[in-house]
């Protein structure tokens, strides 16, 4: 506590930039954190709201399961590392038929496993949402913005008269 106190830690600005310096490191540590793992498997429970059961099921990548008058196909189940925190997602089309054989959709979209009330699919009769995704090992890492144009894609225009700016120069301040 000495140390944070010291008039000359305060006078030539040390802990400004120490404090900065650990927060940019946290920065460049976590970009491992945006990898997910690919799934084969994406495992769901199910309300039957007459009976009152509730049923976990699993259903393989474009496959398609019945649970009562739902029809649900997992399309794609992305988790996490072991050693990041859980985000499971799963995109999930669900079609619902009627007693005439007709078939409608009722859900597509994105369902998460860490809020099942904000992204499950709540039916009249039956409810279903997402519990987790099984049996992945291929790691998908994260899309890196790039910092050069594509091929292909020609460079900004440069006004007559101006050199182009170069990325470690900056721009004078007017």
């Amino acid at each position: 506590m000495r140390l944070l106190r010291s008039p000359a830690i305060a006078r030539t600005g040390i802990l400004p930039v120490a404090v900065t310096a650990v927060l940019v490191a946290s920065l460049v540590a976590t970009d491992a954190k945006a990898d997910k793992i690919a799934n084969p498997v994406a495992v769901f429970s199910g309300l039957d709201k007459i009976t009152g059961r509730i049923i976990t099921f699993e259903v393989g990548l474009d496959e398609t399961v019945q649970f009562g008058a739902l029809q649900i196909t997992p399309r794609v189940c992305y988790s996490r590392p072991a050693t990041e925190s859980p985000n499971t997602t799963s995109f999930v089309e669900v079609d619902e038929v009627t007693l005439d054989n007709k078939i409608s959709r009722i859900f597509s979209g994105w369902m998460f496993a860490s809020s099942p009330g904000l992204h499950g699919v709540e039916h009249p009769v039956f409810d279903v949402w997402l519990l987790e995704c099984k049996g992945g090992t291929r790691i998908i890492p994260d899309a890196k913005p790039e910092m050069t144009p594509p091929q292909g894609v020609p460079a900004p225009a440069v006004p007559q008269g101006q050199q182009p700016l170069r990325p470690d120069r900056r721009v004078p301040a007017r």
